[in-house]
């Protein structure tokens, strides 16, 4: 059984998160703030996290920085937040999804259970994707950049894989949004700008000037060519 670790500081939403998650058949853990969920993050290792970015003690992003530096455990941030700034600066940190509320309880476990489908979707055969000195093991979930490891998300590698295999092919942020979500829910496509930042950060020599990971203006984005 999965393990799905909720934090908010809101006991009605805590407990209808609980609710809907444990009919679902996830096992709960609960926080009201931040200094308690990174606490049991890391006692009981739970297979997701909904972490509400209001939190009491610590800033909700905060968390998410603290969280990300520890593991790349699937991530996905609660907003009451209007601004889109908010929401994308938890993606960039490496949130794989985010909620606004008032949200659908419903929805809010059909993400879960799409974010942990992409953390566990294992192929059966040992692909591996080369392209110039970058080398995905998609099976192992492994990425290298010049030999040297690169950590990335659940959601940060589906997208770099989906590029990857298509060396040169230009997807538009819509297919990429699909591609990643697997759950059709109303697109976000700046969601993906987020993302394409925060994996550039970490397999760009120079993230201002890409090497891998290249835009194409006004469409979306493509991976070079050997």
């Amino acid at each position: 059984m999965k393990r799905v670790l909720v934090v908010d500081d809101e006991p009605k939403i805590t407990q209808l998160v609980r609710d809907y998650l444990e009919r679902g058949g996830f096992a709960v853990t609960t926080a009201s703030d931040g200094t308690s969920a990174l606490a049991l993050a890391r006692s009981e290792r739970p297979d997701l996290v909904i972490l509400d970015l209001g939190l009491p003690d610590k800033d909700g992003l905060d968390v998410t920085r603290a969280l990300r530096r520890d593991s790349s455990i699937p991530l996905i941030v609660l907003t009451a937040r209007a601004e889109e700034s908010d929401r994308l600066v938890g993606l960039e940190l490496g949130a794989d999804d985010y909620v606004t509320k008032p949200f659908s309880p419903k929805e809010l476990v059909a993400r879960v259970r799409a974010v942990l489908r992409r953390a566990a979707a294992y192929p059966a055969d040992d692909e591996l994707i080369r392209v110039a000195d970058v080398v995905l093991d998609v099976p192992r979930r492994r990425v290298t950049i010049a030999a040297e490891a690169v950590e990335l998300t659940a959601t940060e590698f589906e997208l770099l894989t989906t590029l990857a295999r298509h060396p040169g092919r230009v997807f538009t942020r819509a297919q990429l949004l699909d591609a990643v979500r697997g759950v059709a829910f109303e697109s976000y496509e700046r969601a993906i700008d987020a993302h394409v930042k925060n994996i550039r950060r970490k397999i760009e020599p120079d993230p201002r000037r890409p090497r891998y990971l290249l835009t194409a203006y006004g469409v979306g984005y493509r991976f070079a060519e050997d």
